[in-house]
């Protein structure tokens, strides 16, 4: 009688490892889609010339001079 309730909770065991493991791997999946779309959305919209030298201006990576400098010869 003890050897039946033991395999009976083994099974429901093997369930949840199996549940698990698929919702891991459809987790992997979506989580893997998900990046290839960001990068495919950023090769469909480069970043204009002006938009780089904004975020370099907000990095600090160059002055406000430089800035506008780079800007003025953009336009």
């Amino acid at each position: 009688m003890f050897h039946n309730w033991l395999w009976g909770g083994e099974i429901w065991f093997g369930w949840i490892i199996w549940i698990f493991l698929i919702c891991v791997i459809i987790w992997l999946l979506i989580n893997q889609s998900n990046k290839n779309r960001d990068k495919f959305m950023m090769r469909q919209h480069p970043e204009s010339p002006l938009d780089i030298i904004k975020k370099r201006y907000a990095k600090g990576e160059i002055t406000r001079e430089q800035f506008e400098q780079m800007k003025k010869d953009l336009e």
